[in-house]
């Protein structure tokens, strides 16, 4: 058997001749086995290929994989923050949903930084991805980069309805509207709310839907306090609802990172949830289910909406024209709020 030649710095370079020689095939039967076809291989001799794979330690060239198939079988994904347990949960469905279909994924953060985001975009563009997920700190982001390359993409966790791109999300009024009729139904009438801000400073509809519980049950705005989408926001937040003139007895956060930091706040200050002051929240993520008290928050539905983003870039939905995908939240009653 020939040896492979010696890389300077790696070692042999394993090349599909020698994998063929090893099995006694013909490379394109080595071909098929790794790309999986297009033609049928033979059990019985797919497994010598295979062993000889593992014997001599083969890695095919991606680089040329990609020129062949005109694909480099990759998705990129830009989140504001995979150490939010939210975007953790997002980034893993989309790998998993991607992985279904064959396809790798690139994740990045942008860390809710607007100069990031763009940064990530143009490299993704320059990978030449097969498209890109995007969970943008915008509304409406610029993605010239990825149009003059031709890569398609797909705004997850997206509440508007952007021209010419899809985009995929929750109804996010309606969701924060459920929880807080939900404070109002155990008697509250004083709800404050935690807002999150973005890089942009843009109206998020969780305000809007917050306002349109109280209107609709004739109840006056409680206290709002404006901070980050994390613990330390949260915390902020709840120490300064704390301080208002007129003390909510329950509190409505937009994200379950600001709700457990505004327990810290809480527990801090002497104060018991729900007795004194009840508390529910958004998202849905694993952590507000381990807080304490665990936390009622309005859950998305992170692998219908990962399926879908993934599904319109390379799978059944791809090339069909723009559209927006809006998934209903559901609301998951812990004892925050003041049920058993």
């Amino acid at each position: 058997m020939t040896i492979p030649a010696t890389h300077p710095t790696r070692g042999p370079v394993v090349t599909r001749k020698d994998v063929a020689r090893y099995a006694g095939v013909s490379t394109a039967v080595v071909s098929y086995v790794v790309n999986g076809g297009p033609k049928r291989v033979a059990p019985a001799t797919e497994a010598k290929v295979q062993d000889a794979i593992r014997v001599l330690g083969y890695r095919p060239n991606a680089a040329a994989r990609a020129l062949k198939l005109g694909s480099s079988e990759t998705i990129g994904l830009i989140i504001p923050d995979n150490s939010n347990p939210f975007f953790s949960l997002l980034a893993h469905a989309v790998e998993d949903a991607a992985g279904e279909l064959g396809y790798a994924l690139f994740l990045t953060n942008s860390d809710g930084d607007l100069a990031k985001e763009r940064r990530h975009i143009r490299n993704l563009a320059a990978r030449q991805v097969d498209g890109v997920v995007l969970a943008s700190v915008l509304s409406e982001p610029d993605l010239a980069d990825l149009e003059a390359a031709e890569i398609s993409s797909v705004l997850l966790s997206h509440s508007e309805r952007p021209a010419g791109v899809t985009s995929v999300g929750v109804d996010l009024a309606a969701g924060a509207r459920t929880a807080v009729e939900h404070l109002i139904g155990h008697g509250h009438t004083n709800i404050g709310l935690a807002m999150g801000t973005t890089t942009a400073n843009e109206a998020d509809d969780r305000e809007q839907g917050w306002l349109q519980a109280l209107k609709a049950a004739g109840l006056p705005e409680g206290p709002i306090a404006r901070s980050a989408f994390t613990r330390d926001g949260g915390y902020a937040a709840g120490k300064r609802l704390l301080a208002s003139g007129h003390r909510p007895t329950a509190v409505f956060a937009s994200s379950d990172m600001q709700a457990v930091g505004i327990l810290r706040a809480l527990h801090e200050a002497g104060l018991t949830v729900p007795g004194d002051i009840a508390l529910a929240a958004f998202d849905g993520s694993v952590e507000a289910e381990y807080s304490w008290p665990p936390l009622t928050t309005v859950e998305q539905p992170v692998r219908a909406m990962a399926d879908a983003a993934v599904r319109a870039l390379v799978g059944a939905g791809r090339g069909e024209p723009p559209r927006h995908h809006v998934f209903p939240t559901k609301l998951l009653v812990r004892q925050s709020c003041g049920c058993p």
